[in-house]
C-alpha cells in the first residue's frame, strides 16, 4: 500500500475512534444528567413532603386547641346545668313547703 492509502485508512480509523469516544461520552453525560434530574426530583419531593407535614402539624395543633375549648365549654355547660338542677330542686322544695304552710293556715294553695 502506498502512503496515501495508509493515510486515508488512518484517517478513517481515527474518525471512527473519535466517533466511538464521542458516543461513549454522550451516554455518560446523559447518565449524569438523568442522575442529577433524579436527585433534584427527590430533593423537591422531600421538600414538598416536609412542607405538607408542617402544614398538617399546624392543622393538628389547631384541631387539638379547638377540641380542648369544646371540652371546656361542655364542662362549663354541665356545671351550669348542675347548678340549675340544684336551683330547681330548691325552688320545688320551697313551693311544696309554702303550699303545706298555706294548708295549715286554712287556705287553698293555688
Amino acid at each position: 500500500m502506498d502512503a496515501a492509502t495508509l493515510g486515508a485508512i488512518g484517517t478513517i480509523v481515527v474518525g471512527l475512534a473519535a466517533a466511538g469516544a464521542a458516543l461513549i461520552g454522550h451516554r455518560g453525560a446523559n447518565a449524569a444528567s438523568q442522575s442529577g434530574a433524579v436527585l433534584g426530583g427527590y430533593s423537591t419531593l422531600v421538600d414538598n413532603l416536609q412542607e405538607e407535614r408542617n402544614a398538617l402539624q399546624v392543622k393538628l395543633a389547631e384541631a387539638e386547641r379547638l377540641l380542648a375549648a369544646a371540652y371546656a365549654e361542655l364542662a362549663s355547660e354541665r356545671a351550669n346545668k348542675a347548678a340549675l338542677q340544684g336551683e330547681i330542686a330548691t325552688l320545688t322544695a320551697e313551693i311544696d313547703r309554702l303550699r303545706r304552710r298555706i294548708n295549715e293556715l286554712g287556705g287553698q294553695p293555688t
